[in-house]
């Protein structure tokens, strides 16, 4: 029975992934992504909807538009894949709970985030308050109020503070050069999300990650494989590494006692 559910559960993440590519592409652009037909962006054909089945219609396409035959990104069956596979993770570490809509959601507004941070080295303040509010909800609910002003349990209410306020040091020192206001925002969602061992080991997992990827890409450019230009003055964007280690944190519950005790 459990496979079942894992497959509807992937499904559903393929579904609402479509959704969250017409969301990123058309936010802020006036176009609504609730209405409208969606169209080839090369020759404005209408797709149908044998066109717009996740995953599936772009491989029966051959990653091509039907009628133009121009490529389709590799974003769509990505993002699409993507929010399938996370939404089966976040279902095996939640369950079948009545907090889980709520995880869905938060699921779904880091994916559209990240995606909007590499198109747009920008993070929509729509998207990131949702965050903080949904991640403020689920940290009440997990943990009552009245538990939250008790020690250690009021370490996870400043968690969000905190991981701000780290943030925005780094953003007013720098005037925005080393890290966007954005990120901070983003820091205190995670927090909330979190508490504070699982928000800092995150964040600590963000630097990590974003300091190999982007060793990995200038290594590459400078043997000639990769075509990005990246160099230590690059301006990299940064919320999709904070995602990716607040996935990786939620996911696997790793923390530094846990860190400590693997290493002895």
């Amino acid at each position: 029975m459990l496979y079942i559910d894992l497959i509807i559960i992937f499904i559903f993440g393929t579904i609402i992934g479509s959704f969250l590519n017409v969301f990123v592409l058309r936010y802020n652009t006036g176009v609504s992504f609730v209405t409208g037909r969606s169209r080839c962006f090369s020759c404005s054909k209408d797709l149908h909807w044998y066109e717009l089945i996740p995953l599936f219609s772009f491989l029966m396409l051959r990653g091509k538009c039907l009628k133009c035959k121009s490529k389709i990104s590799y974003q769509y069956p990505l993002v699409e894949g993507l929010t399938g596979i996370i939404f089966v993770a976040v279902f095996l570490v939640i369950g079948l709970a009545p907090i889980l809509p709520l995880y869905l959601i938060v699921a779904s507004l880091l994916i559209a985030m990240s995606v909007y941070d590499f198109q747009h080295k920008i993070i929509p303040d729509g998207m990131v308050y949702t965050f903080i509010v949904i991640s403020f909800i689920i940290m009440c609910l997990i943990h009552p109020l009245g538990q939250l002003f008790g020690l250690p349990l009021s370490l996870d209410l400043l968690a969000g503070p905190i991981l701000f306020a780290f943030f925005a040091f780094f953003w007013l020192v720098s005037g925005g050069k080393w890290m966007g206001f954005g990120d901070a925002k983003l820091a205190l969602g995670v927090g909330f999300l979190l508490g504070f061992l699982g928000g800092t080991f995150a964040i600590m997992l963000a630097f990590w990650i974003g300091a190999i990827f982007s060793l990995v890409i200038m290594f590459l450019q400078k043997i000639k494989i990769s075509n990005l230009k990246l160099s230590l003055k690059s301006e990299i964007p940064f919320a999709p590494f904070i995602i990716l280690g607040l996935f990786i944190q939620l996911f696997t519950s790793w923390n530094f006692q846990s860190i400590i005790n693997f290493l002895r």
